[in-house]
Formats: structure tokens, C-alpha cells, sequence
């Protein structure tokens, strides 16, 4: 069985170029522009963090 996931591959690509040039538009130096790189490519574990930090009051 063979399921499509092309709407949830759309949102986490969108997300992913958008957490990237916020990340690299903050960036002082080249690496904190790396390390935006790769945050920007974990971002849905930062927003599930902070969800639930903000859940637990």
C-alpha cells in the first residue's frame, strides 16, 4: 500500500526555505549562517519544542 505525501513533503519544503532565509537573514558571521543552514533543516523539532514548552505553563 502506497501512500502520497506530496502535501506534507510541500509544507516541510516550504518551511524548510523559509526557516533558511530567516536563519540567514539574522546571521553576523558565515558560520552563523551555516549553523542557520542546519537548523532551518530540523525546524519542525524546534516548533514541536516549543509547543509543548508553551503548553506546559
Amino acid at each position: 500500500m502506497h501512500k502520497d505525501h506530496a502535501t506534507s513533503n510541500a509544507v516541510y519544503g516550504l518551511g524548510l526555505i523559509g526557516a533558511a532565509v530567516y536563519y540567514i537573514q539574522n546571521a553576523t558571521s558565515f558560520v552563523d549562517g551555516l549553523l542557520g543552514v542546519l537548523k532551518a533543516l530540523v525546524w519542525p523539532a524546534f516548533l514541536v519544542h516549543k509547543v509543548l514548552e508553551f503548553l506546559q505553563m
